[in-house]
């Protein structure tokens, strides 16, 4: 009696590990092997080895890039344009802005 007492006391446990064993068991049968997977995702696996090596030498090669060398781009993208005096007459700001107050009056 002191062994069913105990599966009693167990049933939940021995339940789920029965439902996860035959889950485990289903998916290793079912599942394709592995050299087949490996066989179709071979091209896959490759370039991406390449690219990675690639990345890695490059960032190797190259020198590394000053801390302040993209504020200038934040600058013109943020709306502080100092390069404007670069800028054709027509797209500057206060040519458009003349051309406006001159079409109101």
């Amino acid at each position: 009696m002191e062994i069913s007492e105990k599966i009693v006391k167990f049933k939940i446990p021995i339940l789920f590990l029965a439902a996860f064993s035959l889950i485990i068991f289903s998916v290793v049968y079912v599942a394709p092997k592995f050299l087949d997977i490996l066989k179709y995702f071979w091209p896959l696996l490759l370039s991406t080895a390449l690219f990675l090596a690639t990345v890695a030498a490059f960032s190797r090669i190259t020198p590394p890039v000053p801390e302040e060398s993209g504020e200038g781009i934040l600058d013109y993208v943020a709306g502080q344009h100092e390069h404007e005096d670069l800028l054709p007459p027509v797209l500057r700001a206060e040519s458009v802005e003349e051309e406006e107050e001159g079409n109101k009056e």
